[in-house]
């Protein structure tokens, strides 16, 4: 139900804009423990400068947040979740700014892969090139049957430069990875969902809003954990899959494992076992 009455109030502030506010960071009170995260730059939430300044302020917020369980990243607008660059904007950026402007956007992604706990990705319609690449730097991807996704670069004789080249091979494999950058083909919501894109694929609503319906439903999954375990669990599997060989991974996931052992939500934990109530997490 807190889904429900989260997504009927969100649904009627959809379309509205502010020049400032491109980026919308909220803690529901209905929701303790998830924050929503959301891009408000309509009508096609393109990656501008200044969104992804705001974006980068944001997630340094959100980093701080010791008790928070969760992020569900989504968009304002209807039919589109982000449609990647500015291009625009690009036209007026002298060609010596570009390495640095792709550096800012690859920093961008980089911040949000690199928050501490879950990330959920709501895809409800359009994610192209740097939208898809946002996306990718989450933990958790949703998107509805209407989405439609591409790293689309190639198109205009670029590549992806905010991470694509190398998130997509390590979620799809790399043969498949390949063929949709070299071909910037389109991916709708079930194929997605059939190679591994996304976690879940669902029937879109007449809200427009299934995907991220879908997303606080998993995000309430993680209301109850413990703030720390969450955090050194996305640590264990993270930083694990990364270090190579099995054995390395179980050195990561120990180091990981003590991070648990002297916190108090652990010991809360077992004591609200022993007396049959829900425990009190406090990130700590």
């Amino acid at each position: 139900m807190f889904a429900r009455s989260l997504v009927s109030a969100l649904v009627r502030g959809r379309g509205l804009s502010s020049a400032t506010n491109e980026i919308l960071l909220t803690y529901p009170e209905s929701n303790p423990g998830i924050a929503l995260l959301a891009m408000n730059r309509p009508p096609v939430n393109a990656v501008s400068l200044s969104l992804g300044a705001q974006l980068r302020e944001k997630l340094a917020e959100i980093k701080e947040q010791k008790k928070l369980q969760g992020v569900v990243l989504y968009s304002t607008s209807p039919k589109v979740f982000c449609a990647g660059a500015d291009l625009k904007e690009r036209l007026f950026i002298k060609e010596e700014d570009v390495p640095g402007m792709v550096r800012t956007f690859r920093l961008m992604i980089q911040d949000m892969s690199e928050l501490p706990m879950p990330v959920i990705c709501a895809i409800d319609g359009v994610a192209m090139g740097g939208g898809l690449e946002l996306a990718l730097g989450t933990d958790i991807r949703v998107c509805s049957t209407n989405a439609r996704m591409a790293l689309t670069e190639t198109k205009l004789a670029i590549i992806p430069g905010g991470g694509g080249t190398q998130r997509l091979p390590r979620v799809v494999g790399v043969p498949r990875a390949k063929e949709l950058i070299f071909s910037g083909r389109d991916v709708f919501g079930p194929e997605a969902e059939k190679i591994g894109l996304v976690n879940y694929c669902v029937e879109q609503n007449e809200e427009g809003n299934a995907a991220f319906v879908k997303a606080m439903e998993i995000a309430s999954l993680l209301q109850d954990r413990g703030p720390v375990a969450l955090r050194m669990a996305k640590k264990a599997i993270t930083e694990g899959f990364e270090a190579g060989p099995v054995r390395a991974g179980l050195d990561v996931e120990h180091e990981a494992y003590m991070g648990v052992i002297p916190t108090m939500d652990r010991i809360e934990a077992l004591m609200a076992f022993r007396d049959k109530r829900k425990p009190n997490f406090k990130g700590e």
